[in-house]
């Protein structure tokens, strides 16, 4: 594709010269014999790419750069061009938004060089808008599917704070969108064009997160054979969600409550500090307040967290999400696994609302792909849906006192039930347990000592 260059210098020759070089290498140009004529140019046609000279009477090169319209994505990368340049005038060329600056003479092949760098240069950011566009938009609020009282409460909620930087502590159970909610805040945020930066504290071990975290400098320890950046550092001017926070070693509360209280790290084997702007979303499935009283949990650090916190209640707590949810995975699946299911019948519609989805949406999102794959008529019906979501209805409610009403009560009653009878299948495997529950390993741990059981 031919690409439109305006070429703007004082010199008639030069302008001769140039377009005819160009012109014999794909590329349409225009000139200009000044910096004014070239404003009024650009007014009228989009160029890919100017080149410019500095030296010109009346408007010099400067003076067009510092005046020249638009930015952001619709403006055209500017090459200046100068016979009398120095290191200084590049170097403030660079400064006021020029991409490049030439000497002349340069050779013909300089130029094209130059060029083809440039238009790169632009393709790259051109792609980047638009990828970030496009996550921006698949995280955006309206994206995220429910319709629960409760959730819409906290759509409420993050659309007030995304814009400060205050820090959010989410809550809630494994697989109940705690990462998705994180993401919603950071990209409809005036952070947005900054890095998301995600770290999960209990899936790295003690003796490497600090590092992992603040990074380190070489020589910090035996293996440290290069200066190494930390993920603060890599969440500079964007965010970083520290997932599991509730898994972070009593050594490493002190630095995250210093990191948040000064903006400043200190890097694993440095002597000085780093300032970083960086927001916090923090995230767990434990109950932090209950921790702080067990002396696992810094008291200081959990209310430096708790500024804004957001509590996502489990997907049994909100079952009128559950047909949302279902017509959203049929959507997304049928693009990804290129089927054409339309629906789901009413009795098996009614099996979903029914379950107490121990793994929440996660469970859900896995249940409804793997009745799709199993189906092969347009919709799904009960026999495409595991046997324990089926049987659940008749079986498991009926050992409850019948003037049991209360839906939290019987659920955790449910719940208390299926882990055990997972345990006692397992003979107390919990790795064993939580794959048969179909929850995470960590969610079983915490929901066997929140209920009290002997395993």
């Amino acid at each position: 594709m031919r690409r439109n260059v305006l070429i703007v210098d004082d010199e008639e020759s030069m302008r001769h010269m140039l377009s005819t070089f160009l012109g014999k290498n794909d590329y349409d140009t225009e000139t200009a014999a000044n910096g004014e004529d070239a404003l009024l140019q650009l007014k009228k046609s989009a160029y890919d790419i100017v080149l410019c000279d500095i030296r010109m009477p009346g408007m010099n090169g400067m003076q067009f750069l510092e005046r020249m319209p638009g930015n952001g994505l619709s403006a055209a990368p500017v090459i200046m061009m100068s016979a009398y340049g120095t290191l200084d005038d590049a170097i403030e060329a660079m400064k006021m938004g020029a991409y490049d600056y030439i000497s002349k003479p340069f050779k013909p092949d300089e130029i094209l060089l130059t060029l083809k760098k440039a238009e790169e240069r632009e393709r790259l950011r051109r792609e980047n808008f638009l990828l970030r566009q496009e996550v921006k938009k698949e995280y955006g609020f309206e994206n995220i599917v429910a319709g629960s009282e409760s959730m819409l409460r906290i759509f409420d909620t993050i659309r007030k704070v995304s814009d400060y930087k205050s820090t959010v502590l989410i809550t809630g159970e494994s697989g109940t969108g705690k990462e998705l909610i994180a993401k919603a805040i950071h990209y409809n945020s005036d952070r947005a064009n900054g890095p998301m930066v995600a770290i999960n504290c209990g899936a790295i071990p003690d003796n490497l997160l600090e590092s992992e975290l603040f990074g380190h400098v070489r020589g910090a320890f035996t293996d440290a054979s290069r200066n190494k950046k930390g993920l603060f550092e890599e969440a500079d001017e964007g965010t970083l969600f520290l997932d599991e926070i509730g898994e972070l070693p009593k050594f490493l509360q002190v630095k995250i409550l210093r990191a948040l209280q000064d903006s400043e790290i200190r890097k694993v084997g440095a002597t000085r500090t780093y300032k970083v702007d960086v927001r916090i979303i923090a995230a767990t499935i434990k109950d932090l307040a209950k921790e702080v009283e067990k002396g696992e949990f810094r008291e200081d650090l959990f209310y430096r967290l708790n500024v804004i916190p957001v509590h996502v209640p489990p997907l049994r707590e909100r079952r009128d999400d559950i047909p949302l949810l279902v017509q959203h995975f049929i959507q997304k699946y049928n693009k990804k696994l290129r089927t054409s299911i339309d629906g789901i019948t009413s009795e098996a519609l009614n099996a979903l609302i029914e379950y107490c989805w121990l793994g929440n949406v996660r469970e859900l999102e896995n249940t409804i792909e793997r009745a799709m794959v199993l189906s092969e008529s347009a919709h799904l019906h009960p026999e495409h849906l595991p046997e324990r979501v089926v049987e659940y209805r008749s079986n498991d409610l009926s050992h409850l006192p019948d003037n049991e009403l209360s839906i939290k009560k019987a659920t955790r009653t449910i719940e208390r039930e299926l882990i055990r009878r997972a345990l006692t299948k397992t003979s107390g495997n919990r790795t064993h347990a939580a794959r048969l529950l179909e929850i995470s390993h960590r969610t079983l741990l915490y929901k066997i000592e929140d209920y009290g059981i002997q395993a």
